[in-house]
């Protein structure tokens, strides 16, 4: 592996997957790229005064901004590490912008976390983590991130 892409959106489970891709990077002296993606919000409502579109341009821009924020965090937290790591944003549909990403710099594989959704949330939100393994085309790991995960640390057995 030359290339492991891993999409984030910052959140403690998703630190379950940049652990990951960074422990699997290192092993195998692969560039990490960590991918955060920003979702613009879509209203269904016309705007005829022109205000709401700028509004909205400032909220992607707020959003942008603190995306950025924490990325450069991520990129802090793991240079002590022997590891090349290049953190990428971008807006649009996230799932797209992770298939379409690591198609572009031929990743050798995509790591990203799963929220277990079901039932009518699943519904109504989807799933990235599904989409992606359905698009992508290189190998895609998927990490359950449960409520009793310890960023990365596997569960210790009683014997």
């Amino acid at each position: 592996m030359k290339k492991i892409l891993v999409g984030t959106d910052t959140s403690a489970s998703a630190d379950l997957a940049v652990g990951e891709a960074a422990r699997l990077a290192g092993l195998n002296g692969a560039e990490l790229l960590v991918l955060h993606v920003v979702e613009p919000i879509y209203y269904a409502v016309p705007d005829f005064t022109g205000g709401a579109a700028a509004a909205m341009a400032g909220v992607l821009d707020e959003q942008r901004h603190g995306a950025r924020a924490q990325l450069l965090q991520i990129e802090r937290r793991y240079a002590k590490r022997r590891i090349k790591l290049r953190i990428l944003l971008q807006s649009g549909s996230a799932y797209q912008a992770i298939v379409d990403t690591a198609r572009r710099l031929k990743a050798d594989m995509i790591i990203m976390t799963t929220h277990g959704r079901t039932g009518m949330s699943h519904l109504l939100m989807g799933s990235v983590a599904e989409r992606v393994v359905r698009s992508a085309t290189c190998p895609v790991l998927t990490l359950r991130a449960g409520k009793s995960a310890k960023r990365g640390a596997p569960k210790k057995r009683k014997r």
